[in-house]
């Protein structure tokens, strides 16, 4: 049967730039463990998450104006006078949430069933990455509608630089462009966040890579051999991804239509004003739990130091956990931890929202306490942990 017009030109191309051989490799024909359950489906959402993100993020550059004075009207603009901009709006602001929910839930999935573990140490530290550009992105995007949150928040956030030794002051100074939140912080921040989306890609990049080097982990937990326990990524798990991403456009699309303020702070829709400090500063959601735990400490630079390594302790795990099993399922002991330090990152999102008094200071006290004594643990519950009987092959 000879070869149409069409595919001689693709195999024209494809012999001196492989892109095609490439996605029907890493696509089509990738060889993908046939137990995988729908938790595996969070990562391809995740990537359509921050690629919508990033078309959003294009959209609405176009239309607004990284200027203090103009910042908070050109959102009203594009809100009521530019073509679907609502629409625009709406899917970047209630996409950045559900970006961080899908990342979460994913990040949840690989330590639940030991992702971290090796040969994949270096696949967990790509995604523990991303994981801070994200925090670093969302942080300069919550600025950008310079609302009454907005200012308060990058005050409150870049002055915890301040604790730095020697330079602390000095960077704060050239991160806000001069001696205190204003202009020039708009626009650094504005270029930062335009920017830092395309970092994030490169190293999701890198993360799939990885990931395509020793193939993705399995709900039992391990090393597949044969070939009978694979089967290609196309069209087995694509049905389920485009499945799991039908189901995910359900709740997006109604929070875009008709909630897409419910995860915000009413106090943002204020213009920001210098001289009036809100009642209460708050982040956004997926902040909280970090926020609580900085407020846990007294001391402003250990409060610093414990909200970091709070989330840079993943980038040890794979040597904390001591134990040779990677699914949690196997594992009696690592389990209800694991579940204990999950429904405890919920306490501390709670505290967060909370104000720092009262009993909400000795429960964040208790649940960063928890927080930490998780991973330091980590190597005793290898040592004595005695798991169920694994598998040899599926």
């Amino acid at each position: 049967m000879s070869k149409s017009n069409t595919q001689k030109a693709i195999e024209w191309f494809d012999y001196r730039l492989p892109i095609f051989s490439f996605m029907k490799h890493s696509a089509v024909e990738y060889p993908t463990p046939k137990n995988l359950s729908y938790m595996w489906n969070f990562g391809s959402l995740a990537g359509i998450a921050l690629v919508l993100q990033i078309l959003t993020g294009i959209f609405l550059a176009m239309h607004y104006k990284p200027d203090v004075n103009l910042a908070f009207d050109s959102i009203q603009h594009i809100m009521r006078d530019v073509n679907s901009g609502w629409l625009i709006r709406n899917m970047h602001m209630v996409g950045a949430s559900f970006f961080f929910i899908v990342v979460y839930i994913h990040m949840a999935r690989g330590m639940y069933y030991g992702s971290y573990k090796g040969p994949r140490e270096v696949l967990w530290w790509m995604g523990v990455i991303i994981f801070f550009l994200m925090m670093a992105t969302a942080f300069m995007g919550y600025v950008l509608p310079w609302g009454q949150m907005s200012f308060w928040g990058a005050t409150v956030i870049t002055n915890l630089l301040s604790v730095i030794p020697f330079v602390g002051e000095h960077v704060v100074i050239w991160l806000w462009g001069g001696y205190s939140v204003g202009d020039a912080t708009l626009n650094r921040f504005f270029s930062l966040h335009y920017l830092l989306p395309f970092v994030i890609f490169a190293v999701v990049f890198l993360h799939l890579w990885a990931l395509h080097t020793h193939k993705s982990n399995n709900p039992v937990g391990i090393d597949l051999k044969k070939d009978t326990d694979f089967i290609p990524f196309h069209p087995y798990y694509t049905i389920k991804d485009i499945f799991g991403l039908g189901v995910y456009l359900i709740p997006f699309t109604f929070m875009v239509c008709y909630a897409p303020e419910y995860l915000g702070h009413p106090d943002n829709y204020i213009p920001a004003d210098p001289m009036v400090t809100p009642a209460h500063i708050v982040p956004e959601w997926y902040f909280l739990p970090f926020y609580a735990i900085l407020r846990a400490v007294p001391d402003k630079l250990f409060g610093v130091i414990a909200m970091v390594a709070a989330i840079a302790i993943l980038f040890v795990l794979p040597w904390l956990d001591s134990s040779k099993v990677r699914s949690a399922r196997f594992r009696p002991l690592f389990r209800p931890l694991l579940i204990l330090f999950f429904a405890n990152m919920f306490v501390l999102g709670w505290v967060g929202a909370k104000p720092p008094e009262g009993i909400y200071i000795t429960i964040g006290r208790l649940a960063t306490f928890y927080h930490f004594a998780f991973f330091l643990i980590l190597p005793l519950v290898g040592m004595f942990e005695k798991p169920k009987p694994v598998p040899k092959s599926l």
